[in-house]
């Protein structure tokens, strides 16, 4: 089974997100925060990140860089809510930016494309 680390701050996308993906047939770890993100990345086993952008503390292109530095070839999908952070250089290094949406096919099919 594939292990996805969810990090985002908003109760209900880890809600609806962990349901889907599940239903998928993986395993969703949470993290609400930038930090507690990178130290779950040290103490689990994770095949893929979805992170959100706009979160208290260490945001979500801060975490991606500390991310990558880590594990350059974790697979990294950014999910925000705001699609003008997609034009930041940062959020470049990501392995793909979707803006959040009630229909997660998007988000789903690029899941299966990072973790086939």
């Amino acid at each position: 089974m594939k292990n996805i680390l969810l990090v985002d701050d908003e109760d209900s996308i880890h809600l609806l997100y962990r349901e889907e993906l599940e239903e998928e047939g993986y395993s969703v770890f949470s993290a609400f925060t930038g930090e507690e993100a990178l130290a779950k990345l040290e103490d689990s086993d994770i095949n893929l990140v979805i992170l959100d952008i706009n979160m208290p503390g260490m945001n979500g292109l801060e975490a991606l860089r500390k991310i990558k530095e880590l594990n350059p070839s974790l697979p990294v999908i950014l999910s925000s809510a705001y699609q003008e952070f997609k034009q930041d250089l940062a959020s470049w290094c990501s392995d793909e930016y979707l803006v959040k949406s009630a229909n997660l096919d998007e988000l789903k099919e690029a899941v299966k494309r990072h973790l086939p």
